[in-house]
């Protein structure tokens, strides 16, 4: 398969995952607002609004794969890739902010119950809620191991933001279960308040690493190096390659330029020397689907006449 080809698929596998998302959170953040409503559970219609909102995020993440596909233009001559990173990083905020907003709530739902004298005047949850947190801890729990595989598979900076929202909803979902069952078993409607809390600082913990991860590669960084130790690896085994004097990669969204400078034999005519310089590109470029150009630049190696 070639690698535009490949690239196709991708694009394809994320756009199908980011559209089957949107659906099953309208579908979801439908049945939270009813289930809300007819419970009287304010927590429950605030994850409905929640839901509703992921949507959002969504739309951002297809709009962000479209954008990274985009072939190069004049604008653009190394490409959109970039994009990726764009979306990744708006996503990385979006989710801090819903966990500085649950945290939010929780002390202020706290900080009420503390300073109230009657304390059963806070309703607590009914069987509906308790039901639906745990349909929705289900659901986004399944949804972010589905989006989580096509990420990888499309190699989706955006797509893996967004699986980690699934997942800082199955979190949150996993709070109001907790809290929805204390609440029930004892009578104290607080303890969905506390668990909010903690969800609220792992999920900051979560954006904090996506948006570190987009930023690298906004910044050239280089690749890891395992990947690293395997190109060199192939290139010193290439017929003609005595040495690689320098090599240089750089993250570009979700692709990978590599610079490598190679020594061949200082006696080898141009066309020879030039045979080996685009073996070297050519295996690179065949052998690391992620690499989207490899330049090789030869020196001469002179051997000692002694």
């Amino acid at each position: 398969m070639t690698k535009e080809r490949r690239k196709k698929n991708n694009e394809a596998v994320a756009i199908q995952v980011a559209v089957v998302t949107i659906i099953i959170n309208v579908l979801l953040a439908v049945g939270k607002l009813l289930t809300g409503i007819l419970s009287d559970s304010e927590a429950m219609i605030a994850d409905a609004v929640h839901s509703f909102s992921d949507v959002f995020s969504t739309v951002i993440v297809i709009i962000g794969i479209k954008m990274a596909s985009k072939a190069s233009d004049k604008s653009h001559p190394f490409g959109h890739e970039r994009f990726e990173c764009v979306a990744a990083i708006v996503l990385a905020v979006l989710l801090a902010g819903t966990g500085v907003i649950l945290g939010y709530e929780g002390i202020v739902s706290i900080v009420k119950w503390s300073g109230a004298e009657d304390k059963s005047a806070f309703a607590v949850p009914g069987l509906a809620a308790l039901i639906m947190a745990g349909v929705s801890v289900a659901v986004k729990e399944g949804m972010y191991w589905y989006t989580r595989w096509a990420a990888k598979k499309a190699k989706s900076d955006a797509l893996a933001a967004d699986a980690w929202h699934h997942r800082s909803d199955a979190l949150s979902s996993i709070g109001a279960f907790i809290g929805v069952i204390l609440a029930m078993t004892l009578g104290i409607a607080i303890f969905d308040s506390i668990a909010s809390l903690v969800i609220c600082v792992l999920i900051i913990v979560v954006a904090v690493n996506i948006f570190r991860r987009a930023v690298g590669k906004m910044v050239d960084k280089s690749c890891d190096e395992e990947t690293l130790r395997k190109m060199k690896d192939l290139t010193t085994s290439i017929d003609g390659v005595i040495a690689i004097d320098v090599i240089r990669t750089r993250v570009f969204g979700n692709k990978i330029y590599v610079e490598i400078e190679i020594s061949v034999d200082g006696e080898l005519t141009l066309i020879s020397a030039h045979s080996i310089a685009e073996t070297v590109h050519e295996k690179i470029e065949q052998e690391f689907p992620d690499v989207k150009h490899c330049m090789v630049h030869v020196n001469p190696y002179i051997y000692d006449e002694a």
